[in-house]
Parts: C-alpha cells; sequence; structure tokens
C-alpha cells in the first residue's frame, strides 16, 4: 500500500511544481518548497517514531522522494539527501538525539560525508578543520554531518585511514555563500561549508565502517526496526537515484502535455506520428523500468533484514550495481524523448527543460559513477574476491 506520506506529497503536488522556478532562481528551497515538505512528512519517513517519525519502509522514503522531485527536481534531490539523515541520526548517541530532535522533530540535518577534514582528538572528542564541498540544503539544515579523517597530533590522517562521521550544530561551521554557481539542480543550495577548528564531543561521532554494515550501529543504539539494519551503501544512494528517476518521470509528464497537442515544423500532428509515438513509449518504459529495479533492490535487502539476516557483500554489490544502472536508464530515456520535442522546449519558461537539466546534473554524483559498481559487480558475480579498496562504496 502507498504510504501516506507519498498520498500527501501527490496533494500537494501543485504547490511543488508552481515554486520550482522561484527555488532555481534563489539557489535554494523556496520557503514554500520547504513548507510543503514538512507539511507532507517527507523528511521524517526514515525517522525513528521515538522523535516523531514514521520508520518507514525505505521504499516508502523512494517513492515519496520521487513523488516530489517530479514536480521540483532540486527539492526532490534535497529530500532525497536530507531525508537519508534522520535514518542515520537514529544509530548515533542518544543524547544527540535528543539535542537535534528534542524541541522540534522536524529539524533539518545537511550533509556531506566525503572526508574532507581532520579530526584530531583531544581530551572528550576532537578538533575539526576542513572545507567540504556540496552541502544539499544547508540553508535550510540546523545541524550536519561531515566526513573526517582521525589525525595524530600533528593533524596529518592516520594510515591506514580511519573516518568518522561528525556531527556538528550550526554556529560551528560556515557556510560559503555564492559556492554554488551550477547548471543543473541549482536549488538544491548544494554549498561548501567550512569549519576552523571546532570542538566536536566524542558523542557527536560515529564510526563510518560500523554505519556501513547497518546491523552493529543498530545494536549498539538499540534500534529494533529493520529499517535501520540495513547497510549505510544500499541506503545512502537509494534517496539521490529515487530523485534522479524521479525527475525523469517529470519530464515524462511534461512532454506528454507538451506534445499532445503540438505540431511539427513539417505540419505533423505529435499523435499521429509513429516515430515520435514510438519513442515516446519506449522512453516510459525505461523510466518505469528504473523505478522498479531501485525500488526491488531495497525491498530484497530489506526483507532479508526483515528475517534477521545480514545483507550480504555480494548482495549488496547486485543493489549497487542496480542502483548506478536505473538511474542512467532513466536519463538516457528522458534523453530520447527531450530530443524530440523540438525548438520551443529548451526555452526557460517551459519546465521540461529545467528537468532535463536536473536530471543530468543528477548523474554527476559519485554514487552515479558506473565504472566501479560494475566492476566489482562482475567480479563477485564470478566468484572473485574483490580488493579492500574496492568494497569502500558497497
Amino acid at each position: 500500500m502507498t504510504h501516506e506520506v507519498v498520498h500527501q506529497v501527490e496533494a500537494l503536488a501543485p504547490r511543488l511544481a508552481a515554486a520550482a522556478a522561484e527555488t532555481e532562481r534563489l539557489g535554494r528551497l523556496s520557503a514554500d518548497s520547504v513548507a510543503v515538505v514538512k507539511e507532507a512528512g517527507v523528511m521524517r519517513l526514515l525517522q525513528p517514531k521515538d522523535f516523531g517519525g514514521f520508520a518507514a519502509h525505505p521504499r516508502d522514503f523512494a517513492e515519496a522522494v520521487m513523488a516530489v522531485a517530479a514536480h521540483c527536481g532540486s527539492t526532490g534531490w534535497v529530500c532525497g539527501v536530507g531525508g537519508l539523515h534522520p535514518w542515520e541520526m537514529a544509530l548515533c548517541d542518544r543524547r544527540l538525539q535528543e539535542e537535534v530532535w528534542g524541541t522540534d522533530p522536524d529539524t533539518w540535518i545537511a550533509s556531506p560525508y566525503m572526508p574532507s577534514g581532520v579530526a584530531v582528538p583531544t581530551d572528550g572528542g576532537y578538533l575539526l578543520t576542513g572545507h567540504w564541498q556540496f552541502s544539499s540544503g544547508t540553508d535550510h539544515c540546523d545541524w550536519i554531518f561531515l566526513g573526517a579523517a582521525v589525525g595524530d597530533a600533528e593533524g596529518k590522517p592516520l594510515r591506514p585511514p580511519k573516518v568518522l562521521h561528525v556531527v556538528l550544530p550550526r554556529a560551528d561551521y560556515t557556510i560559503v555563500e555564492d559556492s554554488w554557481n551550477v547548471v543543473g539542480l541549482s536549488g538544491t543550495g548544494s554549498k561548501d561549508v567550512v569549519v576552523d577548528g571546532a570542538f566536536v564531543p566524542g558523542y557527536r561521532t560515529i564510526s563510518a565502517a560500523e554505519v556501513a554494515e547497518g546491523e552493529l550501529a543498530a545494536e549498539r543504539a538499540g534500534r529494533t526496526d529493520t529499517v535501520y539494519r540495513l547497510p549505510f551503501w544500499s541506503m545512502f544512494p537509494l534517496g539521490i537515484t529515487a530523485a534522479v528517476i524521479g525527475i525523469t518521470e517529470g519530464l515524462l509528464r511534461e512532454h506528454y502535455a507538451y506534445q499532445r497537442d503540438r505540431v511539427s515544423v513539417y505540419g505533423t500532428r505529435i499523435k499521429e506520428d509513429p516515430y515520435t509515438l514510438y519513442a515516446i513509449g519506449e522512453a516510459a518504459a525505461e523510466i518505469a523500468a528504473a523505478r522498479t529495479q531501485l525500488l526491488d533492490g531495497i525491498s530484497r535487502a530489506y526483507d532479508v533484514a526483515e528475517a534477521g539476516k545480514p545483507v550480504t557483500f555480494e548482495q549488496r554489490a547486485i543493489i549497487r550495481r542496480n542502483q548506478t544502472r536505473s538511474a542512467w536508464r532513466a536519463v538516457r530515456a528522458g534523453d530520447e524523448i527531450f530530443a524530440r520535442s523540438g525548438g520551443n522546449a529548451l526555452r526557460l519558461d517551459k519546465p521540461m527543460q529545467r528537468f532535463w537539466r536536473d536530471s543530468h546534473a543528477g548523474l554527476h554524483h559519485a554514487i552515479h559513477v558506473p565504472g566501479p559498481a560494475y566492476h566489482l559487480a562482475a567480479l563477485v558475480g564470478m566468484g572473485v574476491e574483490p580488493a579492500p579498496h574496492q568494497r569502500i562504496t558497497t
């Protein structure tokens, strides 16, 4: 059954669509876009129930992100990234969860996870310094997850590396304004953030390796809901790829409406042109297949965890392969119909061109780089043991 939050998004969709142009112009989510997301409850889908969330099935989360992205790509992207953070926060120290959600369960958390900073151990915690890019939706967040390499006394990363996810309140980091000027997904406001020697108490950190495995972190946090036992690298890409697929669904919807009464330069009605209709039908099937492929992977992982079993490395490799493939499959299908939309589709007052640009921007996220994911899945299929560095994002 479709989750109530997805129904809420669909009911509020006209407001999202109406605010999309302003979101792009502002370079961050508009006030109405934020209000819609909060009213629908999208960011609380993966949040634990004891802090006002739903602890929902990850499939429901992905479907909600798709529903948002189909009407505003940037808002969907922020939901896909930011909506995952409550899932990880549920695995952190209870004191931190109280600090973040104790007075407002609608508090949003930003990221990024790239270990672009160094955390030097000190009494009671760490001193953190670094500069991170791509903090999506950061203007609307009061806390942030940051990836950090643990350093020695001189501030040099340890070897072999040890990576933490550290959590800071808004007062402890600086958002670099005018650091997000891009061709697509510009409304995400994915700006740079800087930290200069902030103290991070030990309880506001969690081991990246521990979160990657899922089960261990859930046990230590006392979380028994199935969703918290899933691996990070099955969960984190889910929302991002869901946003990309949702964006292509929005492109397809706009394409249908645009082509319905259009007459080509040759005087042919598009609805009577068998070549264009074939391309539309094929693209629609590919986008639908991409949705199914993504949702099937996370559902299979959930079923394994629900049965009390660990999601094996081999299973995770296949999920990552298919997740990556589904994003590329959907965007390529979008290209086929956009290329047949005529010159007027390029005009900036046409929503179709924004969906097209946003979909391509979404492929530039690191989790959509196909080579490593395909390579690893092929090795696993052959029964070949991958090298340690090939396991990092799976």
